[in-house]
């Protein structure tokens, strides 16, 4: 705790978030919840009010309350986009609470049974990591709510994200492998390279029509152009495996094949780190009565995320030059 204090002091934490927020105060503020964070390693309110510099226990947690309320993390986060990247990605990872019965935006999860919800994050590399720009929470629950359905969330989070993204590929596993899916990302104008989902049996025909039964052997890679997913979306398919993987990977992609199955490489070298900030910030303890609150909550961890591998890299470099020994490793929050 106290070396994160060092690395991460306050005033680096506000230089950060000053321009991502409209008022300084609330940039201020946001820092101090941030800092908290990364101290705490934690997302329930009690820690953070623990873990704030200044005030009391009593002060702090309703300082808290109050700003997670009030303010939408979702445009500082906007802000972190870069027109500079090469790609951008999505992940879905599951938030369990399986004692939440009667929280009332809580569903079931992927396995028909756990309570929990999914929480749907778009985000740009950054030195082997990824920094987040756009989040999106929705449950079986809220899906009942008015949702809609989960295509909506995923087609609502595109339009949101359309104007960061740009002209830059979105790179999706392939749980995003689905007809509504290809179509939304058509529709609005955003290259992709999907993995495609083979074990759906998608009816995959070439540009006379005809069925493919795509087949790739060990050590072999292939490409089909033109190839029509439902008949409905045009993409390229390349289908790679490498010596040693127990499966071949199946890349359906807007762009040159070459490119795309590159991309998705890159892609699967840094894609667990969505899934590390669940266990990094706590997330999933304590979840909040009100899904308002949860936002909020998770606005602020991904806000922390990006600070401390960020502004800890920049730290940590600076350190490095007067303690040339320093065995850091980019994006720890507590080294």
């Amino acid at each position: 705790m106290e070396q994160v204090r060092e690395i991460l002091p306050l005033e680096r934490v506000v230089e950060f978030l000053d321009p991502l927020f409209e008022r300084r105060k609330e940039a201020r503020q946001a820092a101090y919840a941030v800092q908290a964070l990364l101290k705490a390693q934690s997302t329930r309110l009690s820690d953070l009010a623990r873990a704030m510099e200044g005030g009391s226990y009593h002060g702090n947690y309703k300082a808290l309350e109050r700003f997670l309320d009030r303010v939408d993390l979702s445009l500082p986060l906007l802000r972190l986009g870069d027109e500079e990247a090469p790609f951008y990605i999505a992940d879905v990872t599951e938030l369990e609470h399986p004692y939440a019965r009667s929280t009332e935006y809580v569903g079931r999860l992927s396995d028909g049974k756990t309570l929990g919800v999914f929480l749907l994050v778009v985000g740009r590399p950054f030195g082997g990591k990824v920094v987040p720009v756009a989040y999106r929470i929705f449950s079986e629950a809220t899906l009942g709510f008015g949702e809609g359905s989960r295509n909506l969330v995923y087609y609502r989070m595109l339009r949101e994200v359309k104007g960061v993204v740009g002209d830059r590929p979105l790179v999706l596993d392939r749980g995003f492998s689905f007809l509504g899916m290809y179509q939304a990302l058509r529709g609005l104008g955003i290259g992709w390279v999907v993995r495609l989902n083979l074990g759906l049996r998608p009816t995959l025909t070439d540009g006379e029509g005809r069925r493919l039964e795509p087949v790739v052997r060990p050590g072999e890679k292939r490409v089909w152009r033109g190839v029509r997913y439902l008949g409905e979306v045009e993409g390229n398919l390349v289908g790679y495996w490498e010596e040693g993987w127990s499966e071949a990977l199946w890349v359906f992609t807007s762009l040159e094949p070459e490119r795309g199955l590159a991309l998705y490489r890159r892609r699967m070298a840094i894609e667990g780190h969505f899934r590390e900030l669940k266990g990094l910030l706590g997330l999933g303890e304590g979840l909040p009565k009100k899904l308002r609150r949860l936002e909020g909550l998770v606005g602020l961890a991904l806000l922390a995320y990006a600070v401390g591998m960020v502004v800890g890299e920049t730290v940590r470099e600076e350190v490095g030059k007067v303690k040339k020994n320093s065995r850091s490793t980019p994006g720890s929050f507590s080294s």
